[in-house]
């Protein structure tokens, strides 16, 4: 009997930072699930690249802030695996136009409630040793101590709120064997928040290399992403720094 593949889901894995964490959780040995909110095509792509490492791959098309999407999700993933060894909690959002307008608790509802839906959803395929990460930004981590930037205020708030909320699991997840870790980034090169950011901060990006140097890459922080999920060293609670320090922006 061939033994089991440990299993992984990224939430928001079909683009940038979530595709190169599925990518490289595959190139540790794992079968690794994601899930996508349109883009069935380029899905696609990121699960090819998954199999192209000897690993099973699974997207699902699924907004986490819908729950009947999210209980489908498991559903799936309990016939497709049986069980889950790490949570990649890297969806979010907050900056789009249209689904603020619409909604202006958008930010709070995919970037704090829908992370805690998330995890409960996932805790009874959850196995003894297993990971969650929560995937954050600088300027969230720090909500609160450094001026934010234009436009990414509620998304930074929203964020921040969703790490306090998850790190209030900490013991509860900690009676289940279960770690939490915490990985933030500066502006990543080629995503699309600092695109984004850019309308209401001209210059941001090349602002931040002027003061910082390099900017990481999509795939620089889904490859140490996925290497804090198979860490085993790292203690529940660890916060992983990519990018400029912390420092750099409390000045």
């Amino acid at each position: 009997m061939q033994e089991r593949r440990p299993a992984a889901l990224v939430t928001g894995g079909s683009r940038g930072i979530g595709a190169a964490t599925a990518i490289a959780l595959a190139t540790h040995g794992y079968d690794v699930a994601f899930t996508f909110r349109n883009k069935q095509t380029r899905a696609a792509r990121v699960a090819s690249e998954i199999e192209a490492q000897g690993a099973r791959a699974l997207a699902v098309q699924c907004d986490i802030t819908h729950p009947d999407e999210m209980a489908a999700l498991y559903t799936q993933l309990a016939e497709w695996s049986g069980a889950l060894n790490a949570l990649i909690l890297n969806a979010s959002g907050g900056m789009e136009r249209d689904l603020v307008a619409a909604d202006p608790d958008y930010p709070m509802r995919i970037n704090r409630d829908a992370q805690v839906s998330a995890l409960d959803g996932a805790l009874p395929l959850m196995t003894n040793s297993g990971v969650v990460v929560f995937v954050t930004s600088h300027w969230a981590h720090l909500y609160g101590q450094v001026a934010q930037i234009p436009a990414y205020g509620p998304v930074a708030a929203s964020k921040y709120a969703g790490e306090v909320a998850l790190r209030a699991r900490i013991d509860e997840l900690a009676a289940r064997n279960i770690r939490l870790i915490v990985v933030t980034g500066d502006l990543i090169e080629g995503t699309i928040t600092p695109k984004l950011l850019e309308r209401t901060a001209p210059g941001l990006e090349q602002g931040r290399r002027a003061a910082q140097g390099p900017l990481p890459t999509a795939e620089e922080m889904g490859r140490m992403i996925a290497d804090a999920a198979v860490d085993t060293s790292l203690p529940s609670g660890h916060t992983i720094v990519i990018g400029a320090p912390l420092e750099s922006l409390l000045g």
